[in-house]
This record gives structure tokens, C-alpha cells and sequence, in this order.
């Protein structure tokens, strides 16, 4: 069974990130991608999946699916309304800068004031509805990113020792258990616990993930070969990334880079059936 699709956010344009106006008629499978994601809910209810949790979801909650962490829509009211922000690593690197610890960590969902929702979401309005001049959008998206990042990384809801561990594990992803530990001063069980109860993920799987989008950037960079790719990655060996390459995703490294399946897994939309109770 796959854990989650790898479906790079959608960005179209010749800009560094792109906003979205989802209205549910088809959603994108269980996912995961390197590019960080913002979610504004401006209409309705519902519900995300996020690794073994599921969270429900309102007019006014503004979610964030940081690099790897696999998200889904399970649920959605007739009323229900969305904004999509993604940005690239880079660009989201860039517009944060001097931020503290790293711009990838800090609360999954938090609940907006009224006057912030408003603000946040006549600026996806504009950007949604924006022209094709590639420095207006990323100016505008700058800013948005910047005001939504500043009020969600004001709520404290994750645990410290979560925080410590995503900073952790972006910068050196290869770090076992044993060594994250050490660098966030916590015992690996209680890091492990923590992090699965804020992310709804292991912290095994996620840091898999981590590297998985390393290996995949490397090789799409003009890596020598696939052996020097996961080495770069953060893996031991390129039997250890071949083993879980084709446990998350269903398939070898060699048919994802090389066959039509790597398009078919990044284009893949299933039809929305609305929940029972929601006719």
C-alpha cells in the first residue's frame, strides 16, 4: 500500500509560487512535495488528512503542510471555500529570512481573527486574479506569504521539541534518531511520541521523505547516477534508497525517472464524491 503520492505543487506560472481558488469538483490524492503550502479557508467546513490524524477544518482556520508532510481533503460542506498559496523552497527561504529557527516549523492549523481572514484572503483574491507580469505576482505573494507566516508562527500549538526535531531533520535529514536527540537535548522516545502527535507521521517515515525529495532533486539536477543521488540524499547505500523509494511509492527509481509513470503519479486527480450527511 503507498504511503502518499509525490505531486509537486502546481505552479504554472513563470513566477516562484502560485495561489489557487479551490472549489472541491476533483482533489488531488494523499500527496506529499518539497515546495511549503499554505491553505486559507474562507467558506464552510471540513476535514484534512495528515498522516494518521485527521483534522476538522472551518471558515477561518489557516492550515500549513511544511516539505513532506503528506495532506489530503476527506471532507468538505456544499458551502465550503479555499485558497491554495504554494511557493518554492527558495522563494519561501528568501521572503523569510531572518526569521527564527526555520521558516518550516511552527503550528499545523490555526484559527484567524476575523480581520486577518479578511486581509489574508482579499490578498489571494488579487493574487488569484492577477496579471502575467512575473514580478508583480511575486511581490504580492511575498507579502502574502509573509503576513500569513507571521500569524501562524505566532500560535505555539506545537511542541518544542517538534520544532527542534523539523529543524533538525531539514538541515541534515541523513541524522538518525539517536543523533536528533542529541541536538534537541530530549530523549528519542519522547522526540519520537512528540512528533508523531503533532504531524500524524513517524518521525522514520518523514525524515524517508526528507531524503526521497533530496534524491529526487539530485537526479532531476544531473546527478552522475542514482548511487551518487542517494548518497547525496542522506542514504547509506543506494540498495537502502531503493528499498524505500519503492516502498513509498509503488515503484523503482529507475521506472519513475525513466517510463511515463513519474507524470501519470504527478497528474493524478481522483473525482470528489461529497461525504454522507453533506447532500
Amino acid at each position: 500500500m503507498l504511503e502518499a503520492l509525490y505531486q509537486p505543487f502546481p505552479i504554472t506560472t513563470r513566477a516562484r509560487g502560485q495561489v489557487w481558488h479551490h472549489v472541491p469538483a476533483t482533489r488531488r490524492p494523499r500527496h506529499f512535495h518539497a515546495e511549503p503550502e499554505l491553505n486559507l479557508v474562507t467558506g464552510g467546513t471540513g476535514a484534512f488528512a495528515m498522516g494518521a490524524k485527521v483534522l476538522p477544518i472551518a471558515a477561518g482556520d489557516l492550515l500549513w503542510w511544511p516539505p513532506g508532510q503528506d495532506h489530503m481533503l476527506v471532507d468538505a460542506s456544499p458551502d465550503f471555500d479555499l485558497f491554495v498559496i504554494g511557493v518554492t523552497a527558495d522563494f519561501s527561504s528568501r521572503v523569510l529570512s531572518g526569521t527564527p529557527e526555520s521558516g518550516c516549523v511552527g503550528p499545523i492549523l490555526v484559527r484567524l481573527a476575523p480581520a486577518d481572514l479578511a486581509a489574508l484572503e482579499g490578498a489571494c483574491a488579487a493574487l488569484n486574479s492577477a496579471s502575467n507580469d512575473t514580478a508583480a505576482i511575486e511581490h504580492l505573494l511575498g507579502d502574502l506569504w509573509h503576513r500569513a507566516q507571521t500569524l501562524r508562527r505566532a500560535a505555539h500549538s506545537m511542541h518544542v521539541v517538534t520544532r527542534r526535531t523539523l529543524v533538525s531533520l531539514y538541515e541534515r535529514p541523513e541524522l538518525a534518531r539517536c543523533e536528533v536527540a542529541q541536538l534537541v537535548r530530549a530523549y528519542p522516545t519522547e522526540i519520537s511520541r512528540r512528533f508523531h502527535g503533532d504531524m500524524g507521521v513517524t518521525l522514520s517515515a518523514f525524515r524517508s521523505r526528507l531524503r526521497l525529495l533530496r534524491f529526487i532533486e539530485a537526479v532531476d539536477g544531473g546527478a552522475e547516477n542514482l548511487l551518487t543521488a542517494a548518497l547525496g540524499a542522506g542514504f547509506g547505500s543506494y540498495s537502502q534508497c531503493h528499498r524505500i523509494f519503492q516502498r513509498t511509492f509503488g515503484c523503482t527509481p529507475r521506472l519513475f525517472f525513466e517510463t511515463p509513470l513519474r507524470d501519470q503519479m504527478q497528474d493524478a486527480l481522483e473525482p470528489w464524491e461529497q461525504p454522507p450527511g453533506h447532500g
